[in-house]
Parts: structure tokens; C-alpha cells; sequence
């Protein structure tokens, strides 16, 4: 869900449910990158609630635009990783022979 200015999209925050600090903070690494980010940053509301809101601030892109490039990002970040370490295992087993 969205909370923002209806007149300023270059300013809103995010509420994501049934998430918490392992994806806020990835997906705050990943806007810090961007350079059409002028702020980003994370909150959840109570620790008992599985809930994180996450404020973005841009130059002049839709803060909605750069959220969607920021995940798209870190899915790539993800499979990157996620096929190093497979080649590594494949490695490691070939050379265990």
C-alpha cells in the first residue's frame, strides 16, 4: 500500500505486510544505489507486527518507478549470487573427485 502526496509522487512511503528487516533493509540498500534517490529509508511500526514501511524520496522520478527498479535490482543482486554459489558447489564437488 502506497501513503503519499496525491500532487507529489516523488515522495511516499511504502507499507509492506508480512515482511520485516531482511527485505527492508535489502530493498534500502538497493535504493541508496540509485542516484534518483535522494532519501530512503526503513521503519517498522512494532516489533509484534509483521509490517515495514519504507519512505522514498527521488530528484523527480515516481518514488512508485524507483521502487519497482530498486526490486527488480535486487532480484538480479539475488540470482547473481544465487548462481555463484552454485557454480562454487558444482567446483567444490568436482574437485572433492
Amino acid at each position: 500500500m502506497e501513503h503519499g502526496s496525491f500532487s507529489d509522487h516523488t515522495k511516499s512511503t511504502f507499507s509492506l505486510t508480512d515482511e520485516d528487516h531482511t527485505l527492508a533493509n535489502a530493498v534500502r540498500f538497493s535504493l541508496n544505489q540509485d542516484p534518483r534517490v535522494t532519501f530512503s529509508g526503513y521503519s517498522i511500526p512494532h516489533p509484534s507486527d509483521n509490517k515495514v514501511n519504507i519512505r522514498i524520496q527521488t530528484t523527480g522520478d515516481l518514488a512508485a518507478d524507483v521502487l519497482k527498479d530498486a526490486c527488480q535490482d535486487l532480484m538480479l543482486m539475488c540470482q547473481h549470487v544465487r548462481s555463484t554459489f552454485d557454480k562454487a558447489v558444482v567446483d567444490f564437488k568436482m574437485s572433492e573427485r
